[in-house]
């Protein structure tokens, strides 16, 4: 058993600088990124004519999404894809599964913010090659309905960056489980599969029957992926979009408040291999 002195220094100063870290370790993966578009787009192009055909089937509009509306939403959600972490997999895992985390407890940094930063930082180089070009595909070939004003494109870059922040934070709480059970492969494919179902990457969640749409929205998955798109695609505006970007903060705020527990908790439980 390995006790080491807390670092908790909250300082914003280093924290930009670790979001252009990992915007620029991301952006060594330039291949990487491409195989990324066109997976994005090729699941695009069956997710579209799938859910299309579903809306038509239903006599051109199905729970408030036309075809135009509903292009919208499988383009964009295939265009953050990329960039919020639906999947549970970290660097900070693996460090807490080798041991490696001890060497980031002994520096002048908060752990849980550092590594949610430098996540956020990979997230956000996602969206140039893989993202932007995936939902101009979208628009160029399949067309989809947007919204002609600035309004919601301004706050729907918020929500898109809130929506990745929530998204690292959340992913760090499975790393976090990794002080307890050491190996997380597990937690992280049961969060896979909870999270992209109920963040609305398969389907939106507005079409869910009523108690699996209050469901998700009592978890923070929408926040990750439904929200921003729902802003950014105009389909919820005014007060009601405004509404969703304070639900991503506050859902920003309870996960960030756990995962500073967990760092705590788990580091009074932290183990080295061989140590």
């Amino acid at each position: 058993m390995l006790s080491v002195r807390p670092s908790h220094h909250l300082s914003p100063g280093p924290y930009p600088r670790l979001v252009a870290a990992g915007f620029r370790q991301q952006s060594a993966y330039r291949l990487a990124a491409l195989a990324g578009l066109v997976a994005n787009t090729t699941f695009g192009f069956l997710k579209v004519a799938l859910l299309l055909a579903t809306v038509e089937a239903a006599g051109g509009e199905l729970r408030g999404y036309d075809v135009g509306t509903m292009s919208a939403y499988v383009w964009l959600s295939q265009g953050l894809l990329g960039s919020v972490n639906l999947y549970g997999r970290s660097e900070m895992a693996e460090r807490i599964r080798t041991g490696d985390v001890v060497v980031d407890f002994l520096r002048p940094l908060d752990v849980h913010a550092a590594a949610v930063a430098t996540e956020v930082g990979r997230g956000l180089f996602a969206l140039l090659p893989r993202g932007v070009p995936s939902v101009l595909v979208g628009a160029v070939v399949v067309g989809m309905t947007m919204p002609t004003t600035p309004g919601p494109y301004l706050l729907g870059a918020v929500s898109v960056l809130l929506g990745i922040t929530v998204s690292a934070a959340t992913a760090y709480l499975v790393a976090a489980t990794g002080f307890w059970l050491v190996e997380t492969r597990g937690v992280a494919l049961l969060y896979m599969v909870v999270a992209g179902f109920l963040a609305g990457l398969y389907v939106p969640i507005g079409i869910f029957p009523a108690p699996l749409f209050w469901l998700a929205t009592a978890t923070p998955f929408p926040a990750m992926l439904m929200y921003p798109v729902d802003v950014l695609s105009g389909r919820v505006d005014g007060l009601a979009s405004v509404g969703l970007v304070a639900a991503q903060v506050g859902w920003l705020l309870v996960v960030g408040a756990l995962g500073q527990l967990m760092t705590r908790r788990g580091r009074r439980r932290l183990e080295v291999q061989g140590g």
